[in-house]
């Protein structure tokens, strides 16, 4: 694997990571050049879009207590559809210009906008496999109105107690988040699925690839709190994926030597499974400190440090 941009620093051959953004580093990629992407894009929802904004995301996540825990629910934009799409409408038809036919596009979402970002990846050409969830433990974000009554000036306080009783239980429609939605989509083939694989090794999926010893389904369940194991220092980022999920899904859709690329890389997840299982990687992310601390994990890793 050669080097893409001649002016920016990579770890080796196999693990490239580069500090750039993916709108205009997708174009650099030759056509038909990747054999997997697995990837997480901004949510769109309480300023996690294209105008994502680390220092002010955390600072409302420590004000708030909602932010690192989505979906957060209280504020609804109609809008955030429409602006998911505009900004993953073109990186999905790039998305789609460089993977191998055969190849799978697995792409993380959020259960209010999944069908938005579903659709993207429809438009842009791909053929929708399947949804696919992770599972956690998850933590309850629904708000009881009881704060509101006591503060409303126009009630008494036997209406207030009134209506307190009558909302006993009752809260904000958010359900407990328990799962993360992923579009499952493929490349269109060429001719049959054997054909397709003689041709790229690609195509087909890896069903002794297992979470849990039995055929792998489209629900798959990983503790959160398995990602304090993999990493020595605390990532910086708001919601990192855990490695034993990537590595579930690295090994379900590719081989080993197989390139995954993932433009939206984060702390580094993603390229630190496609390591642990013999895969090489490419990675694009535009928050230095993201992409440093991402490094840094790799370096590590690979015994550079």
């Amino acid at each position: 694997m050669t080097k893409i941009f001649e002016n920016l620093e990579l770890i080796d051959e196999n693990c490239q990571i580069y500090c750039k953004d993916c709108r205009i580093a997708l174009k650099e990629l030759a056509e038909n050049s990747i054999d997997c992407i697995i990837t997480d894009p901004p949510y769109f929802i309480d300023g996690m879009g294209s105008e994502w904004n680390d220092k002010n995301l955390k600072n409302k996540a420590l004000k708030s207590g909602v932010i690192g825990g989505l979906p957060v629910g209280m504020k609804f934009d109609k809008n955030q559809s429409t602006r998911l799409q505009a900004f993953m409408n073109p990186i999905a038809k790039e998305f789609y210009r460089i993977l191998k036919p055969g190849g799978f596009c697995i792409v993380f979402s959020q259960a209010r906008l999944y069908h938005a970002m579903a659709m993207s990846i429809d438009v842009a050409g791909f053929e929708i496999r399947d949804m696919l969830v992770w599972k956690y433990e998850g933590q309850a974000k629904a708000f009881s109105q009881s704060h509101f009554i006591k503060k409303d000036k126009h009630l008494s306080a036997a209406q207030k107690a009134a209506l307190i009783a009558e909302l006993e239980g009752y809260k904000t429609p958010q359900l407990k988040p328990q799962i993360e939605p992923m579009v499952m989509a493929q490349k269109p083939k060429n001719g049959t699925f054997l054909q397709n694989w003689q041709e790229y090794k690609l195509g087909l999926i890896d069903t002794k690839a297992s979470l849990d010893g039995k055929f792998p389904g489209n629900v798959m369940e990983v503790s959160k709190h398995s990602r304090k194991s993999e990493s020595k220092a605390k990532t910086p980022h708001l919601t990192p994926k855990p490695i034993k999920l990537l590595s579930h899904l690295i090994r379900l859709f590719t081989q080993e030597n197989h390139l995954v690329l993932d433009p939206f890389c984060g702390s580094g997840a993603t390229a630190l499974a496609a390591l642990q299982n013999k895969r090489r990687f490419i990675g694009f992310e535009i928050e230095e400190a993201y992409f440093k601390f991402a490094k840094k994990r790799v370096m590590e890793v690979k015994g550079r440090i």
